[in-house]
Formats: structure tokens, sequence, C-alpha cells
């Protein structure tokens, strides 16, 4: 992993409060001059440690107003059932994220997000049970979102 600094870990801070702000204005907030702060970036993308932007949509004003909590099990845990569990999730647009899980009966969660639950029981019944080696299903449904965030903790991490 790439030695951080003070001013890389504000870079990276800022960064996650607004991925779009500019070099210029990015620079003046962490106290360096344009070229090296752009350098900086850089070299923190090509470490991997900024692993790309994205544009945060709000899924309620798309009419996505169903987010469900999908627990699974497998019948049998084997690498080739889990990797096409796996390439089949992947496939499907309503899954926003897929865990492999321990410390639950359930050896997947996905988080799917559908209009209504007309969709997320066409979903479930055409898609997630018509996968093999799908044993057991059990959904939650989110009443209201108290938290979402895509900010990482960064307080953790020593620097010169």
């Amino acid at each position: 992993m790439l030695k951080l600094d003070k001013l890389d870990l504000r870079i990276l801070r800022e960064l996650q409060k607004n991925a779009r702000i500019s070099n210029l204005e990015l620079a003046e907030k962490i106290g360096l001059s344009p070229s090296p702060c752009a350098r900086r970036v850089k070299q923190l993308e090509d470490s991997g440690i900024i692993a790309g932007t994205a544009t945060l949509l709000n899924a309620s004003k798309l009419d996505l107003k169903l987010t469900a909590l999908i627990q699974i099990s497998m019948d049998r845990h084997t690498p080739d059932r889990f990797e096409l569990f796996e390439s089949k999730v992947k496939s499907f647009p309503e899954v926003i994220e897929c865990l492999l899980i321990t410390g639950q009966s359930a050896d997947y969660q996905l988080k799917v997000v559908v209009p209504d639950m007309e969709h997320y029981q066409e979903f479930l019944l055409n898609k997630i049970t018509r996968i093999e080696g799908v044993s057991d299903v059990h959904s939650s449904f989110m009443l209201r979102e108290v938290l979402n965030t895509t900010v990482l903790p960064l307080q953790h991490i020593r620097h010169d």
C-alpha cells in the first residue's frame, strides 16, 4: 500500500465529499498548488486507493421505491455452486450489492432495488429462485433509510 501522508488523507476526505471538485479547488482546500495536487491524485488512482468515481442517483426519484435485503442459502458449498450463483447475480440489474457472508444461516446477502412489490415478486420467482443451488430465501424490506454513505473512515491511518 502507498504510504499516505496528511495531504493524501486530506485529498481523500475532500474527494469522498465531492468527487467532482476541480483540481484547482481541491488544491486550494488542501493547501497545495495545482500541479502537485494533480500528481498526488494520479498517484492515489494508480495505486488503487482511489478505485473510481461514480454518480449517485436518487432511487426514489426514479420510481425505485422498494429496497429488499435478501439472504440466500445454497444447497452445497462448492466452488462451482458459488461461481454459478455469483455470475448469475452479477447479470441482474436489480442487484446493487452482493455479499458472501458468514455468521448467519445464509451464504449470501443481496441488496435489491425495484419499483414495487410486484416487480420484486417477479424478480424473486423468475430470477433468484431459478438459480441452480439456491435452497432458501429470506427477504427483509427497507422501511426508512437512516444512513447511506460511500465515505470510508480514514482516522485509523497513521501519517507522517
